[in-house]
């Protein structure tokens, strides 16, 4: 099954690109309202560069909310949304034609870490293996002592179906494995560092936007992250090569974006790329090792499955 190539503006491109935009013109002069919707991971980086935008393009209004890739892909395909924010190809979700209709704008990369509450932590889980994390997130495993931890009961804090931070891990931290449980009725990563804070034995998984920036410490009050096989969750073993579990981070438009939704897009792989890492996000020119991550070929194998599913 072959896709149409969409649009991809990598970060170096599109910082090119965007240095020439902002030449050739006065930003305080575009006008237009820019709704962005989908990946919560990716939320917290289009909001701060939309606060920032707001100084230099008083006359475009941005509003962003998550709910998911999945969502955001769909807001947008429908047009309910001018952007839709996804951890994943759109592709992955969305049938042929209409992710077809969708250009492709990568703004960074984001890290996904397995979060755990803090008794876990001091009981003695530092690292998993994949092999646990498998066993761990599919039901099989269900009390930490199996896993080198206390005597206490495993409580998953799983995200739905349609988060695109699920599909993250579920591909490579867990190698396809299907995750076992009830998950939140929604894909708030701000709700689930509440869950895992309140809930003794809990685990579950953050984008590392959640988890690195210095104003995140008090949110990580109470909650720990996991090493997964030794390799710890930080943006320079995700540029080594040696932290595997990461995504780019896509903003799609419905064909050509419009001069305003451009210009904000430039701005985030321009003049606002130097606040990426603080914020946890990976730039995307600085990674090594990107087999597998680049969503043509995966993409094809994952829209073949479900409908092979869908005709049995």
């Amino acid at each position: 099954m072959k896709f149409r190539k969409v649009a991809v503006l990598t970060l170096i491109g599109a910082m090119a690109m965007s240095m020439t935009a902002f030449a050739g013109s006065d930003l305080s002069k575009i006008s237009g309202d820019i709704s962005c919707t989908g990946s919560s991971a990716l939320q917290p980086l289009v909001q701060a560069a939309a606060d920032k935008f707001a100084d230099v393009a008083p006359g475009v209004n941005i509003t962003v909310d998550a709910g998911g890739s999945g969502q955001g892909l769909q807001n947008v395909s429908d047009g309910t949304s001018t952007v839709g924010d996804s951890d994943v190809f759109a592709e992955e979700k969305l049938d042929k034609d209409k992710a077809a209709e969708l250009v492709d704008h990568q703004v960074c990369a984001i890290g996904m870490a397995v979060v755990v509450s803090q008794d876990v932590a001091d009981g003695g889980v530092k690292s998993l293996t994949t092999d646990q994390l498998v066993s761990i997130f599919t039901g099989e495993t269900t009390n930490w002592k199996d896993v080198g931890g206390p005597d206490e009961d495993i409580t998953l804090v799983l995200r739905p179906e349609g988060s695109g931070t699920r599909a993250t891990f579920d591909k490579y931290a867990l190698g396809g494995a299907e995750e076992a449980g009830e998950a939140m009725e929604n894909d708030n990563s701000a709700e689930l560092q509440k869950a895992l804070q309140d809930t003794a034995g809990s685990v579950g998984y953050l984008a590392l936007s959640y988890i690195l920036p210095d104003d995140a410490k008090d949110a990580m009050k109470g909650i720990a992250t996991v090493a997964i096989n030794d390799v710890e969750p930080t943006l320079e073993n995700i540029y080594s090569g040696k932290y595997d579990v990461w995504a780019y981070e896509h903003m799609y438009t419905k064909g050509d974006a419009d001069e305003a939704t451009q210009a904000f897009i430039d701005y985030i792989t321009g003049d606002f790329s130097d606040d990426v890492e603080s914020l946890g996000y990976c730039v995307s020119s600085k990674l090594t090792k990107t087999d597998g991550h680049t969503g043509t070929e995966d993409a094809a194998a994952t829209t073949e499955a479900a409908a092979t599913t869908e005709a049995q």
